[in-house]
């Protein structure tokens, strides 16, 4: 069993940042992939960024140079700084892990991105 507690989402205004952590517990052993995705209210889930456990890391297009990931591997968190935030950046933000093949997902936190 594994599990994924979000936090650090809330309302920002345009422009602001937030920065959002993701503490994973439970049977893990090691972790390759850490990460966020998000939804916004009647679109898919996107990817948001992606750290890999041999320090790779990627984004998407909107996200790069406003975003960054990070992780630590000790205490197995990952973390999003979310910088000159728009409003369109306004959706359920999801802690994501790969660990041992299988995939896992938090329960979401929300940002909100006021004009």
């Amino acid at each position: 069993q594994v599990q994924l507690v979000e936090s650090g989402g809330g309302l920002v205004q345009a422009g602001g940042s937030l920065r959002l952590s993701c503490a994973a517990s439970g049977n893990i052993f090691s972790i390759n992939t850490m990460g966020w995705y998000r939804q916004a209210p009647g679109k898919q889930r996107e990817l948001v960024a992606l750290s890999r456990s041999g320090g790779s890391t990627n984004y998407a297009g909107s996200m790069k140079g406003r975003f960054t990931i990070s992780r630590d591997n000790a205490k197995n968190q990952v973390y999003l700084q979310m910088n000159s935030l728009k409003p369109e950046d306004t959706a359920v933000y999801y802690c994501y892990i790969l660990t041992l093949g299988r995939n896992y997902w938090g329960q979401g936190t929300q940002v909100t991105v006021s004009s």
